[in-house]
């Protein structure tokens, strides 16, 4: 391996981690008496004060609005609406499925349309069987249920918010310093009157439920991960990057297997056999 390659490879498998740790944490959230919106003001609030020093310092005047509010609201709380909408229905291994293990499908739009490069056919085959292994993983040829369509689609909706950020970002050129500058604090200041609209069940939840949630999304998901993942994006691109996020549905899987209870089926896990060969082919590519 190229040298220069080796930290963000090391970013890309922190994020990995971070991101199927916070799939897991986040259906667990959504079981409480928190709400989606009560878990979205808890992560961006946080993360927005943690990184109130960065954007204090930030030169704001010379800012691209249309960029900043593309790149912010990729990742930002319409992301994050859609994924805790999904997890109220959608076991976590399949959340992990959709969200991420969409990306390279989603990615190669991108890189075709957006970044006009060409995608070697290696890739697509890669990308073939990494879409076969998500629908093996989420049971779609066995037990799917047509009153999962609501939970499917947010979690789809999240994967192309999410995936349209990935993209922004290579081809903007933003970099750690700037996503952290005004990522939290946009979607902070922009989902606050959103929030106040809802009914909250913060000062009904125990202490500990809402301390584990500002705790994980507030720093290790929307400051930690962010930065890595915008490393790791600007070194190796969006697409590969994409990949690793594939790798999230089978981590996921045996988080929720372990900690959530959540079985997995033949399919599941032959779909995580199909994911790790689809990203040895895509490096191949």
């Amino acid at each position: 391996m190229n040298i220069p390659l080796v930290k963000p490879y090391i970013a890309a498998v922190i994020v990995v981690c971070i991101w199927s740790g916070w799939i897991t944490l986040s259906r667990m959230g959504v079981q409480t008496a928190l709400t989606p919106y009560d878990l979205t003001l808890l992560r961006f609030g946080t993360a927005a004060l943690i990184t109130l020093p960065f954007s204090l310092r930030y030169d704001w005047r010379s800012v691209k609005w249309n960029q900043i509010l593309l790149v912010a609201l990729g990742c930002g709380f319409p992301y994050t609406m859609f994924s805790f909408i999904g997890l109220k229905t959608i076991k976590a291994a399949n959340a992990g499925v959709l969200v991420n293990g969409m990306l390279p499908v989603i990615g190669l739009f991108f890189t075709l349309y957006w970044f006009k490069e060409k995608v070697s056919w290696i890739k697509y085959v890669a990308i073939f069987i990494l879409l076969i292994a998500n629908l093996m993983m989420m049971n779609i040829f066995g037990s799917f249920s047509a009153s999962s369509l609501l939970g499917i689609g947010s979690l789809v909706s999240a994967a192309i918010a999410f995936s349209t950020y990935m993209a922004a970002t290579k081809r903007w050129g933003y970099g750690m310093k700037d996503v952290i500058a005004f990522v939290p604090l946009v979607n902070a200041v922009l989902f606050l009157p959103i929030w106040l609209c809802f009914p909250s069940s913060i000062l009904a939840t125990p202490l500990s439920d809402v301390l584990i949630q500002v705790a994980y999304q507030g720093l290790l998901v929307s400051v930690l991960a962010l930065v890595l993942i915008t490393y790791a994006v600007s070194k190796l691109g969006s697409g590969t990057m994409s990949v690793f996020l594939s790798y999230v549905p089978a981590v996921t899987a045996l988080l929720a297997f372990i900690f959530l209870h959540e079985s997995l089926s033949i399919p599941e896990q032959l779909g995580i056999a199909l994911c790790s060969i689809g990203l040895i082919v895509y490096t191949k590519g």
